[in-house]
């Protein structure tokens, strides 16, 4: 089983399985919860290296659970990825820049690439943000933040550069199709002026 376990919470079964295509199964374990509530206690009982999170969810909202992990000093250092097809529902609770809170946003639906780097992003930010301090908040050891694995960011990093070859290439054969439709065209019409002269 993969070591790097992102809970994936949202209530579009199309979302959770997107994400777990397009993450290499060896080395993210993929979890899924469908609604506000199951994520949050899957939050609790999985400890997860990154969370995935969903704004509009049925039960609980994305904020709410995103609020109740922000006051756990046990939880409030997993990297979270909030998601959402209407960035303005996002920031109409969680001003930007998104970074001042520590997570990352990205917009429905995404490709590979984006949600790679925010992955990396997310990751990043989890490692400088300070130790939860505050009225009423247990003084015991906290949690250490997810360990970033030199291995997997090595291997998030070729993705993106495999992704960004491919997009290359993809380009590559694009113009080759038109410069072969131009070179059909091109040829059509010296076989027909060349019929023309035989008759």
């Amino acid at each position: 089983m993969a070591s790097h376990k992102i809970l994936v919470i949202d209530d579009s079964r199309v979302i959770r399985n997107m994400v777990k295509d397009m993450l290499p199964a060896e080395n993210f374990d993929v979890v899924e919860a469908k609604d506000g509530v199951q994520g949050l206690e899957m939050v609790q009982k999985e400890r997860p290296w990154m969370i995935m999170l969903d704004f509009l969810l049925p039960k609980m909202n994305g904020y709410e659970v995103y609020e109740h992990i922000q006051q756990n000093p046990e939880l409030n250092r997993i990297p979270i990825i909030l998601m959402s097809g209407r960035k303005e529902e996002v920031t109409s609770k969680i001003p930007e820049p998104f970074e001042d809170n520590y997570l990352v946003f990205i917009e429905k639906p995404f490709e590979q690439r984006e949600l790679l780097v925010a992955i990396k992003k997310a990751m990043t930010l989890a490692q400088r943000r300070p130790p939860s301090t505050g009225i009423g908040v247990s003084t015991a050891p906290q949690t250490a933040p997810p360990v970033v694995d030199q291995n997997l960011t090595d291997r998030v990093a070729k993705l993106e550069a495999e992704l960004e070859k491919y997009k290359q290439l993809e380009e590559k054969v694009k113009t080759l199709e038109q410069q072969l439709v131009v070179q059909h065209k091109q040829l059509q019409q010296v076989v027909n002026f060349i019929r023309q002269k035989m008759q």
